[in-house]
C-alpha cells in the first residue's frame, strides 16, 4: 500500500528467491570476488564486440538464477530489466533470448532499484508468481556514451568512476509457504528527480548525491522510521565523491545517520590499489553487490535489516554536448532476513 507521499510497504512480504550474479576480470580481482556465480577471464567474455559481451553476462546471470530455482522460462511471468546504453540494446536483445514477457526499464544506475520495487510490487498484489529483475553494465560499452573514446588513454580526474562489468539479476517471488529463512523486500520508496545543476560528466557521484539524500530521508519520513533503523544503509554508486557530498547533506538536515552504517557499492566493489578512481559505477554496481555479496552478509547475520538506494544520473551524450545539466534519481528498497 502507499505510505506517506513516495513509498510502498508490501503487506504480503515478496520475496528474493534467487538470485545470479556474474562479473569481468576486474571485479574478479576485487574484495567482493567470491561473491560471483561467474567470472570471465576477459572483457569480450567469448563474445566479437563489448556489447555483445555486455548481453551475453545478463543472459548468463539469469540462467544461473534459473538452474538455482530448477525453474524453467516458461513459469517466469515478466522479466524486468534495463542498462545504460542506447535503446537498452544489451537489455533488450537478452530479452529476445530469453523470451519471457519484458518491461525494458531506463533509471540509468538506479534501474537496479527500479526494478527490485516494481517486481515485489507485482509479486506483492498477485499480477505475478514469478519476476525476474536485473541490471547489467559493461565498462567497454559504456564509456563509449557518456565519457570521452577510451581508446586513447585520455587523462581522468580524479573524481571519475569506473564503471563495474557484470549483471546482477534476482527472482523475485511470494514468501508464502517459505520453509526456511529469507531475505523480504518490505518496501521500496520512488525517488524524485533532482537537479543540483552540476554539469560535469567526470563528476558523477557529486551530481547524484543530493538524489540519494532526498530519497534516504524520504523514505524514513515515510516509514515513520528513525534515521538508525536499519543495520545497513548503501547506495549505488555514489563513490568517494558523492558518499562525502551525502554525508554532508545529512549533516546539514540534521538527519542522524551513523557513520559505519551509511555505505556505497561503489566503494565496496573495488580495492583501493585497483585505480578505479572514485570508486566504481554501472547499472551493475548495485545490482552485483546487493545480489552477491550483501544479500551472503545477510543470510550469516551480519544484517538483517538494510536499506539498498540505487542512484542514476539521467543524462545522455546528445544533453551532455548541449550543455544541459545532470538531472538525478535515487530508488530505494527495504530488504529484511527473515
Amino acid at each position: 500500500m502507499l505510505v506517506g507521499k513516495q513509498s510502498w510497504k508490501f503487506a504480503n512480504n515478496p520475496a528474493i528467491l534467487h538470485t545470479g550474479v556474474t562479473g569481468g576480470p576486474m571485479e574478479g580481482k576485487g574484495p567482493l570476488k567470491d561473491s560471483f556465480d561467474l567470472l570471465y577471464d576477459e572483457a569480450y567474455a567469448n563474445e566479437k564486440t563489448h556489447e555483445k559481451a555486455h548481453r551475453k553476462m545478463l543472459e548468463d546471470a539469469v540462467d544461473i538464477v534459473l538452474q538455482k530455482a530448477t525453474l524453467k522460462k516458461d513459469k517466469v511471468d515478466f522479466f524486468l530489466a534495463g542498462d545504460l546504453i542506447n535503446q537498452i540494446t544489451p537489455t533488450s536483445f537478452a530479452a529476445r533470448t530469453n523470451a519471457i514477457p519484458y518491461l525494458g526499464l531506463f533509471g540509468a544506475c538506479a534501474t537496479s532499484m527500479e526494478g527490485l520495487a516494481l517486481a515485489s510490487f507485482i509479486v506483492n498484489y498477485r499480477g505475478a508468481n514469478y519476476a525476474l529483475t536485473g541490471t547489467s553494465s559493461h565498462k567497454g560499452a559504456v564509456e563509449k556514451q557518456f565519457r570521452y573514446p577510451t581508446d586513447y588513454g585520455g587523462q581522468k580526474p580524479p573524481t571519475a568512476q569506473w564503471t563495474v562489468t557484470g549483471a546482477g539479476v534476482a527472482l523475485v517471488g511470494s514468501s508464502v509457504g517459505m520453509m526456511k529463512p529469507g531475505v523480504k523486500v518490505k518496501a521500496a520508496t520512488i525517488g524524485k528527480v533532482v537537479d543540483m545543476g552540476i554539469s560535469d560528466p567526470f563528476n558523477m557521484g557529486g551530481a547524484m548525491a543530493p538524489a540519494a539524500a532526498d530519497t534516504i530521508m524520504a523514505h524514513h519520513k515515510d516509514l515513520g522510521l528513525g534515521p538508525n533503523y536499519y543495520d545497513a544503509v548503501i547506495t549505488g554508486d555514489l563513490g568517494a565523491i558523492g558518499h562525502t557530498v551525502a554525508s554532508d547533506l545529512f549533516e546539514e538536515k540534521k538527519f542522524d545517520l551513523q557513520k559505519e552504517r551509511f555505505l556505497d557499492c561503489g566503494l565496496l566493489i573495488y580495492k583501493k590499489e585497483q585505480e578505479v578512481f572514485s570508486g566504481g559505477s554501472g547499472a551493475a554496481c548495485s545490482s552485483t553487490v546487493l545480489y552477491g555479496h550483501l544479500l551472503n552478509e545477510m543470510k550469516k547475520g551480519v544484517y538483517k535489516r538494510i536499506l539498498l538506494v540505487s542512484t542514476g544520473a539521467l543524462l545522455s551524450p546528445l544533453s551532455f554536448q548541449q550543455g544541459e545539466t545532470i538531472p538525478c534519481i535515487a530508488h530505494a528498497v527495504a530488504l529484511e532476513y527473515e
